[in-house]
């Protein structure tokens, strides 16, 4: 597989990774991309469609969710729709709002932000409601600069903005968690995904939208159960691992499009209002992180530059008496995912 290899050469050539690598260095990490690339295999057969109307509740106007990206946003390396983010984020998001969600996916396997152009055009033909984006991973093993690939990132978001859609972005994930991949190639790899996640999220609430850190969402699980949380390929997420991930993206997909407000009295610690920058750094570092612009003192900017709202609405969405307050696991938010995102899909297109 190219990506492997494509990070090795990162390594050697980058300027934001290694400012000079000797020969040896270079060949040790050549030499790991090369054993990582025979290890991963590649998934059998594309991602299923997930396309259709999710929810049953007839005469109510549907909510439209556009999902755009890579491989990830289409559910590289499952097999079933219903185990796809976008059946899994609409099933979900129906469930919040007591409405029929249409989803259109228009995600490209190996996507790199550069190809969000055509995803973007598509989707606003469909004029959505609500749309995810889940992007960074191909812009770090294809050594794309922070700079471009957040370019093309921004234009993505802004023109959707322009329309009315809601945007919330599912920022680069660890690479780092990846099992083929080794030390210290691993590091780098962790190094490049949280600091293209943070130029992510910076540009991406100052353009109006919302982020999620997957950041290393599956870190821990893929240790203790890759055989559960990975797909056959070791590269992609399995069905419990997109569930994984669609319950830390679902409740600021749903805050977004007015699914009934939080009633938490206050902001747990760790969460509240801070510059945008410290808030795209905190976040990269914390899985299931939300930023989203914020206002203090009636102003959007202080001396630091934006204000930005930092918080993580997975715990909020929690009932007290629910054991995931108390030590939360990814074993226990898969299984919460399938309990709380299971719904028929009503119409399939």
């Amino acid at each position: 597989m190219d990506r492997t290899k494509q990070v090795a050469r990162v390594a050697a050539y980058s300027g934001g990774g290694l400012v000079f690598a000797g020969a040896a260095v270079v060949g040790l990490l050549l030499g790991q991309a090369f054993l990582a690339r025979h290890t991963i295999q590649r998934a059998e057969a594309p991602p299923p469609r997930c396309d259709g109307r999710y929810g049953r509740f007839s005469g109510k106007r549907a909510v439209t969710l556009a999902l755009l990206g890579d491989s990830t946003g289409a559910g590289y390396g499952v097999h079933h729709a219903r185990e796809t983010p976008g059946a899994l984020l609409g099933a979900g998001l129906a469930e919040r709002l007591g409405r029929p969600v249409d989803v259109r996916c228009f995600a490209v396997p190996g996507a790199k932000s550069a190809m969000l152009a055509p995803q973007v055009e598509a989707a606003i033909e469909v004029r959505p409601d609500i749309t995810v984006i889940l992007i960074g991973g191909n812009d770090v093993t294809h050594r794309v600069s922070n700079s471009i690939a957040v370019r093309h990132l921004v234009t993505a978001v802004r023109a959707l903005r322009a329309i009315g859609s809601k945007v919330v972005v599912g920022t680069c994930p660890d690479l780092g968690t990846i099992e083929p991949i080794q030390q210290p190639l691993r590091w780098l790899a962790r190094r490049w995904s949280r600091d293209l996640a943070t130029a992510q999220t910076i540009a991406v609430v100052e353009a109006g939208g919302s982020t999620v850190s997957l950041g290393d969402l599956l870190g821990p699980a893929f240790a203790a159960e890759p055989q559960r949380m990975f797909s056959s390929d070791r590269f992609h997420p399995s069905a419990d691992g997109y569930a994984a991930a669609a319950a830390a993206l679902l409740p600021t997909v749903a805050a977004a499009v007015g699914a009934e407000p939080e009633t938490r009295p206050s902001l747990a610690r760790g969460e509240g209002v801070r510059s945008l920058p410290q808030a795209a750094a905190e976040a990269a570092g914390r899985a299931g992180t939300e930023v989203s612009g914020a206002t203090v003192g009636g102003r959007e900017r202080g001396p630091a530059g934006r204000w930005a709202q930092l918080r993580n609405r997975v715990r909020q969405a929690i009932r007290p008496m629910d054991p995931f307050v108390n030590g939360a696991t990814v074993s226990s938010m898969v299984e919460r995912a399938h309990a709380f995102l299971k719904q028929s899909t009503v119409e399939r297109r």
